[in-house]
């Protein structure tokens, strides 16, 4: 079969699949606790999709070329059972590559299980080395020593580890170097995220953002490193690797240097609707076609017209006035 593409040329090669809109943090550029209280009403155990819905929608989404798959949230460890997932997803023709984006939190008492069900690729978020500092970014005062034992646990299992830190002006940009000198010398991937627009509760505006030019010129100020060649067609991850022990970092540039013409990926929500942008306004509601009774070749057609017709070119667009007045879809409802 010929690969669908969208308006802009684009091919569907990514799908995120979000399994819980719960998460044990309350980051403040993601669910901040001023609005994600005690209180605040979580989507229903009815309303997310099933573990045999995910997989049906995945092999329809494998089959119109989509070659990974990463698992989200919230955080995705709060979903009970989620190595019978990553099982089923595994065995689907198609499918390259499984990944889980997680806070690590609740990482020890599940590595082994995901790992004997096939997961191998771990994203962890750690903001900052320091106490003090992390602990206000996760909103729940929990210790950097928690995150960093559950890496060095995991590691050793054998998962390849990446680790995602979103870089805030005044808040962590002096924790840069550290994390470098931390990660570097375990010889394990350390991403830096320039602060995004996600979402409409993070305060977010230009004048928060570190750019990828700043962290880049620290980090040079006391390594060598060296550019690497893209691995696949919309690679998000600017890679670069150290000279002197080949250990890697990476830059994800939404802000400074958009990478929307080459963008793959979609997203499914836990509730099952079908994004095509990080920055959507709206999405498309798949289980209610899927709990209609819809064929696959139904949910084929149905898919492959929401592509078709995408034109998102968000961060290509973004200003000041965009982010501040356009709605968009929480961070911690459609996993990042």
């Amino acid at each position: 079969m010929e690969a669908i593409v969208d308006k802009l040329g684009r091919p569907i090669r990514d799908l995120r699949i979000s399994v819980t809109d719960r998460c044990n943090f309350r980051c403040a550029y993601c669910m901040p606790k001023e609005v994600f209280g005690d209180d605040y009403a979580f989507l229903p155990k009815n309303d997310l999709l099933s573990f045999e819905e995910i997989e049906r929608f995945a092999k329809i989404f494998a089959s119109l070329g989509v070659k990974k798959l990463r698992l989200t949230g919230g955080e995705p460890l709060m979903r009970r059972d989620l190595p019978k997932l990553v099982g089923k997803l595994i065995k689907i023709e198609g499918i390259e590559d499984i990944g889980l984006t997680t806070n690590g939190v609740l990482l020890k008492q599940n590595a082994q299980p995901l790992y004997d069900a096939g997961l191998r690729r771990l994203n962890i978020s750690l903001d900052a080395l320091d106490p003090a500092i992390f602990g206000e970014l996760n909103g729940r005062g929990i210790k950097p020593e928690l995150v960093l034992s559950a890496i060095d646990y995991a590691q050793k299992i054998g998962f390849e580890i990446k680790v995602n830190m979103v870089v805030q002006k005044d808040v962590n940009e002096g924790e840069i170097l550290p994390m470098v000198a931390y990660f570097k010398e375990r010889g394990i991937t350390l991403r830096f995220i320039e602060f995004m627009d996600v979402g409409n509760d993070n305060g977010w505006s230009f004048e928060k953002v570190v750019t990828k030019k700043e962290i880049y010129d620290l980090i040079c100020s006391v390594h060598d490193i060296e550019p690497t060649e893209e691995d696949y067609y919309g690679e998000v991850a600017k890679r670069y690797r150290y000279l002197d022990n080949g250990a890697q970092i990476g830059f994800i540039t939404s802000v400074s240097e958009s990478f929307c013409s080459t963008c793959t990926r979609s997203r499914l929500s836990s509730d099952g609707k079908l994004y095509t942008c990080l920055f959507a306004s709206g999405g498309f509601d798949l289980r209610k076609l899927i709990r209609d009774g819809m064929t696959d070749a139904e949910l084929f057609d149905a898919i492959a017209g929401v592509w078709e017709r995408r034109v998102d070119r968000y961060s290509d667009e973004r200003t000041e006035q965009t982010a501040k007045n356009r709605k968009k879809i929480g961070m911690s409802y459609i996993g990042g």
